[in-house]
């Protein structure tokens, strides 16, 4: 991922809290062939405590070819995305001044790069659902639990995945946040984003403020 200096980011904690944030990650691997590489879209759930830069878990589909191409890889690049907005050159008040100014897109993104281990274990397998099962549904007032499943019905399903064990090796993270304009445009980019109506322009504002 092309990262400039200006929208680096190295902390740990701000990179686990966007991986979180996102959720849902393209796995994104080498072809079998060669071609073009295979990416799969699946939730992942990050356990930080696991390796030295964490471990993510997820699951496809046992139909699913990019599980084979996977083991013979070994290795993947989960790709996580956090807030993302247009950025119009309106907001800027340099396009009052000299009007040498472009739109451009903020966003914020983690690529969690390392070695991927398949899962094929029942047990194993189960507990990867239940770990994922379990992080999505904390929020909720009745929370669903693997368990209320019948086991015979939860065997059956199991047999339809694979389980995917990434060990993160290298996180590179990106908050491109107009930390390259000039501070009165920076204030311009951020007061437009916070007055719009649509959400995802209102959370680019918040990253921004956050710092």
């Amino acid at each position: 991922m092309y990262n400039p200096p200006a929208f680096r980011e190295d902390r740990p904690d701000v990179l686990g809290e966007i991986i979180r944030a996102a959720r849902l990650a393209l796995l994104v691997s080498a072809a079998a062939d060669g071609g073009v590489p295979d990416a799969t879209h699946l939730p992942m759930t990050l356990v930080p405590e696991e390796g030295p830069q964490g471990t993510l878990y997820g699951h496809v589909a046992r139909a699913n070819p990019q599980w084979r191409a996977l083991a013979a890889a070994g290795a993947a690049r989960a790709i996580f995305t956090g807030p993302e907005a247009y950025v119009s050159p309106s907001l800027y008040p340099s396009k009052a001044e000299h009007g040498r100014v472009v739109p451009t897109w903020n966003y914020v993104a983690v690529h969690a790069i390392g070695p991927v281990e398949i899962v094929e274990d029942a047990g194993r397998l189960h507990d990867i659902v239940t770990r994922l099962t379990q992080h999505h549904e904390a929020p909720r007032a009745a929370p669903w639990a693997v368990t209320d499943a019948p086991d015979d019905f939860v065997a059956a399903q199991l047999k339809g995945i694979v389980g995917v064990v990434l060990r993160i090796e290298t996180l590179i993270g990106k908050r491109k946040l107009s930390q390259n304009r000039a501070q009165p445009d920076r204030d311009g980019v951020h007061a437009g984003l916070s007055a719009s109506d649509d959400a995802a322009d209102r959370a680019v504002a918040d990253a921004m403020r956050a710092g």
